[in-house]
């Protein structure tokens, strides 16, 4: 059996430092865990769940957790792994945002003991002066050799000034709720970092910095992204997102289990890889479904990949077009991200028509209904024109 310290450090990418961390458990009751976001978009993945679950095991130790909304770092945007200035976002949709992180994020914490802040709260009151005064705590020469800033000089590529204020603001947060740790992802270094110095300026004790891998999506290569379509939506339905897990590799299956759950790795690598990937599709579901939801979506996918039948709904997709080329069609029905994906969907054998597959991009005539089907767990009825 894992102990307490070793759940909470499972996982682990970054710990500066195990020393400090392991002193601070001993000589606190409860420490404060700090997680900072910046709600630029409306939904979340199971990508972002990996530092929300690392939260969740320090809270039910009982430790506190301090969820902060960087409300006004999102104005500015968060440079890190950015090869361009992010756009501005207009304070409406940050706040819109927010609202559904709130909706989402405590799926998994238990909002009774999660400390919800905004920075706007200490940010707004700093003023022109109080700027200033943080400024003259980090040089211009620290800020430019963080790696994405460092890379886009040498491409000569712009770097906004708000984009250099970024990492002391994110680091004030961590003074103002006077953290003990801070979590985030292996991109986060350089700002989580900044946080600790600052709380020694500030005559506090510096936080740990504890970072998490970068969940690697169901493509099996690249980071978890909408961007790139290999991503696991929380607000998904139940059958897709168990289809999704299902879909996965065996070998990513083991690092799923050990990055969203408090599952057994020891155990779980001795059961048969299709077990542990039911069970690991039917926990991630349940989760965030329910176990009604989660039951019906394994008996779905049950109905369909064992007994190679269609799912009783599928989604219609209707177009006023009647004649349309294949890739088209599939990113426009909305099985795939982009045409570029649609594309390579069709020339690695995974796009089908009324159950067969479909070797090239063609022109598909649509003069009666077909199934058009991505994958094994996508799928919409083709119709022409629209209902009446």
């Amino acid at each position: 059996m894992e102990t307490s310290v070793e759940l909470l450090l499972r996982g682990v990418k970054d710990l500066i430092s195990k020393e400090e961390l392991l002193q601070k458990l001993k000589s606190k009751k409860s420490l404060r865990i700090k997680l900072g976001v910046d709600p630029t978009a409306p939904d979340l993945h199971l990508g972002h769940t990996v530092i929300l679950n690392k939260l969740r095991q320090f809270q039910n130790l009982g430790h506190t957790i301090v969820f902060i909304i960087g409300d006004l770092t999102a104005q500015i945007g968060d440079p890190s792994g950015q090869s361009a200035t992010r756009p501005k976002l207009e304070v409406e949709a940050i706040l819109a945002n927010a609202k559904t992180y709130q909706n989402q994020v405590f799926k998994i914490l238990d909002p009774q003991k999660t400390e919800l802040r905004f920075n706007s709260e200490w940010l707004e009151p700093l003023g022109t002066k109080g700027l200033l005064n943080l400024s003259f705590h980090y040089t211009m020469q620290r800020i430019l050799e963080r790696d994405d800033f460092a890379k886009r000089l040498k491409e000569e590529k712009p770097i906004a000034l708000a984009e250099c204020f970024y990492p002391l603001l994110q680091g004030y947060d961590s003074v103002a709720v006077k953290a003990d740790l801070e979590l985030g992802g292996t991109d986060q270094r350089f700002n989580l970092l900044v946080g600790r110095e600052l709380q020694r300026d500030f005559n506090q004790e510096a936080q740990v910095v504890m970072t998490l891998p970068l969940l690697v999506g169901t493509d099996g290569v690249k980071k978890m992204s909408k961007s790139y379509g290999n991503y696991i939506a929380l607000n998904e339905s139940p059958t897709q997102m168990f289809g999704k897990v299902m879909s996965i590799t065996d070998e990513l299956m083991y690092a799923y289990y050990e990055l969203l759950t408090d599952f057994n790795l020891a155990e779980i690598k001795t059961l048969h890889p299709k077990t542990a990937k039911m069970q690991l599709a039917g926990h991630l579901t349940q989760t965030y479904h329910g176990s009604e939801a989660a039951q019906g979506a394994r008996a779905e996918f049950e109905r369909i990949f064992s007994k190679k039948d269609l799912p009783e709904q599928i989604e219609d997709f209707f177009t006023p077009k009647n004649k349309l080329l294949l890739s088209h069609l599939v990113f426009e029905s909305g099985l795939a991200p982009s045409k570029n994906e649609s594309k390579r969907l069709i020339e690695n054998g995974g796009v089908r028509v009324d159950g067969i597959q479909v070797a090239s991009d063609t022109e598909m005539e649509i003069v009666k209904p077909f199934i058009l089907q991505v994958g094994r767990r996508r799928f919409k009825k083709i119709n022409h024109s629209h209902p009446a």
